[in-house]
């Protein structure tokens, strides 16, 4: 492993980003983009739900995978609108950072340009035909209370439950379940049993489904 960035990284088997701060890699050390798919899109029933004006929220937007594999599926779909895509993310990586990282999915990295170069010009919010991201950089426990948005689907994405419990508390799932919109949706990689209540207690039927690779399973739900 070499240490080291601004934003506390090291790198594990090469191109893998590992935080420091939270001793959890940013994807999988399998496929990530794989698992992004699977977990993230399949788990919200995308791309099936696309439409002129859904609404995507994601708690964790590490190197943007997600929001490229995203981005992905809406352009090979032949999409003809605009989506709205808002990710709360705490410690921003820098260009080079994401960059560096995307190259493990060359499908992904392939299409990133334009992202990173918004990104490293200092935008926080990216335009990429088809869809508008806002990434809000901070506490997610103060930004979410004061957002004014609604998602039709979220994707949780934070490190660890075990390894940053802040982002899994319940008076923040109870924020997520409050800003998403009648018969929206949240998926996740992680099927802990406080995280699951919580989500249940936010308004979701939770249910638990086969993960990605050797995760066993994961967590999905809609809100009544």
């Amino acid at each position: 492993m070499t240490a080291g960035s601004t934003s506390g990284l090291e790198w594990k088997e090469g191109d893998v980003p590992v935080s420091l701060r939270f001793d959890d890699p940013y994807f999988s050390l399998g496929n990530g983009l794989a698992e992004t798919r699977h977990v993230f899109l399949a788990g919200n029933d995308l791309p099936e739900r696309f439409r002129d004006g859904f609404s995507i929220a994601e708690l964790g937007f590490g190197t943007g995978l997600n929001m490229l594999a995203t981005w992905i599926a809406l352009r090979d779909q032949g999409f003809q609108g605009e989506m709205r895509y808002t990710s709360f993310e705490g410690y921003p990586l820098e260009a080079d950072e994401i960059d560096r990282a995307l190259r493990a999915f060359p499908e992904a990295h392939a299409v990133a340009a334009p992202f990173l170069e918004q990104w490293g010009a200092g935008s926080k919010v990216i335009i990429l035909p088809g869809l508008r991201a806002e990434i809000l950089i901070g506490d997610v426990r103060e930004w979410l209370p004061a957002w004014t948005g609604r998602a039709d689907a979220w994707y949780l994405d934070g490190f660890s439950p075990a390894k940053n419990p802040e982002m899994w508390g319940a008076d923040l799932m109870a924020e997520v379940g409050r800003h998403t919109a009648p018969g929206g949706t949240f998926a996740t990689y992680t099927a802990a049993g406080h995280v699951r209540r919580a989500l249940g207690e936010a308004g979701f039927a939770v249910e638990r489904v086969p993960g990605f690779g050797h995760k066993r399973h994961m967590s999905r739900g809609v809100k009544a």
